[in-house]
């Protein structure tokens, strides 16, 4: 594993400068940029636990030895903070509330193992068959049905306290046109503080765990339950997520190589497989999955520090956190009114960014082929269909998952053996500029 050599005088980056992975700054220096990483990462990592009723505490512990697993089997090499994924929400949702928490760890387990296959695959033959699998209509309509496929979830925490979440909802949407670079991108942390001091004024708050806490204490751990009869059911529902995972990860590392060096991304196969051993780490503990963070590439994109000893210094604050239940506690008061708030923008998001996919891929949504794959996964993520039968139940994740895959599969070999035209003729012709660019 490299070590680190100081960048410059250690204290400053000159203009048009980075400091890269194998470089660092002096190490005070280092020690705050890697708090600033924790600050940044921590409103949307917490989200997860509270909202689908997971220990924070537990999370945050294994969000920071996830990070250092990361590391590791990245070489030292890969800059990156592992913190909870919102793919994971949904099925996670589902699977606590039919089969408890442990079956739900299952699937987390799943889902780990077989993005650390998928990873040994692509360390050794390429990233060309996950892009034929997945072409960009596939993976857009399956990332945006995870997060439709929410909006019941935000719509039964939204209207138990409505003023609460419309406030907390205003905030999230105010700051993020209102800041500009670090603030504008942690808006939904600070919608959160928002809607939680309203409801405070309110009312809704309950201290009354918060001041029974220890100051410090072991976290709360959970394990796995693979015995249950409804396990291998709900586990089916997260089979869909390695698909995001796998789009995360690759986008990561993409990001990465090109604000640093192009030979970052030979080490995709191994991210894949570090995040896979993170979230099958938390799958066994109690904690949520893991996926790499892009508010930390902002961070970096902003400081244009790419140095992997910050990320190390993260981790351990993380790790360090995790070992105060008062800290649990208070992120657990958060009222269901906030939480109502900040998912409604926040699950919205997660559709939107599988609509993105479309965009910047130039997806010809005249062709019935696209069009019928990403309008039929749609519907049945947004209207939750289940399937049933002899105790096995598929939720709306993979059954919108499995027929976007069918649908764009079969329907370009058929459409192309019978030369109807109706296949997916790749991307459209770019037609002026693209984007939303200010124009001098």
């Amino acid at each position: 594993m490299p070590l680190w050599t100081l960048h410059g005088n250690g204290r400053t980056v000159e203009p048009g400068a980075v400091v890269a992975p194998s470089e660092r700054l002096s190490w005070p220096a280092t020690i705050a940029m890697g708090v600033q990483h924790v600050v940044a990462m921590f409103g949307a990592t917490f989200l997860v636990p509270t909202i689908t009723g997971f220990p924070v505490s537990t999370t945050l512990l294994f969000s920071g030895l996830g990070t250092l697993l990361f590391l590791l089997v990245t070489k030292n090499r890969l800059p990156s903070y592992l913190g909870s994924s919102f793919a994971f929400i949904a099925p996670v949702t589902a699977a606590t509330a039919s089969a408890g928490m442990g079956s739900a760890l299952a699937g987390i387990v799943a889902v780990g193992v077989l993005l650390a296959l998928v990873g040994l695959v692509v360390q050794f033959a390429g990233l060309g068959w996950v892009d034929g699998l997945m072409p960009p209509v596939v993976a857009g309509a399956i990332v945006a049905l995870i997060g439709f496929n929410l909006a019941p979830v935000a719509w039964t925490s939204f209207s138990g306290a409505p003023v609460t979440a419309t406030v907390t909802l205003a905030a999230v949407i105010l700051f993020a046109v209102l800041f500009k670079g670090f603030l504008g991108r942690i808006s939904i942390f600070l919608g959160v503080i928002v809607g939680y001091v309203f409801a405070a004024i309110t009312g809704e708050l309950d201290f009354t765990a918060v001041g029974e806490a220890a100051w410090i204490g072991l976290p709360e751990f959970h394990l796995p339950d693979f015995a249950s009869a409804g396990t291998w059911s709900a586990i089916a529902m997260f089979l869909p997520v390695v698909l995001v995972l796998v789009a995360e990860n690759v986008g990561h590392v993409r990001g990465v190589a090109t604000m640093t060096d192009s030979s970052v991304n030979q080490h995709t196969g191994r991210a894949l497989i570090a995040d896979g051993a993170a979230t099958t780490l938390a799958g066994l503990g109690g904690g949520s999955g893991t996926t790499t963070y892009g508010e930390n590439i902002g961070v970096m994109a902003a400081t244009r520090v790419y140095s992997t000893a910050v990320y190390w210094v993260a981790g351990l604050v993380a790790i360090l956190l995790a070992f105060s239940p008062k800290i649990g506690a208070i992120f657990n008061s958060i009222p269901g009114g906030v939480l109502g708030g900040v998912t409604t923008a926040l699950y919205g998001l997660i559709g939107i960014i599988g609509i993105k996919i479309w965009v910047d891929n130039r997806v010809d949504f005249s062709r019935p082929v696209n069009q019928y794959t990403a309008a039929v996964a749609l519907v049945i993520g947004i209207a939750q269909f289940t399937m049933k039968w002899d105790g096995f139940e598929l939720g709306a994740i993979v059954i919108g998952a499995v027929a976007a895959l069918v649908i764009y599969h079969l329907g370009n070999l058929i459409a192309r053996a019978r030369r109807t035209g109706a296949d997916d003729g790749g991307p459209i012709p770019a037609v002026g500029p693209l984007g939303g660019d200010p124009q001098d």
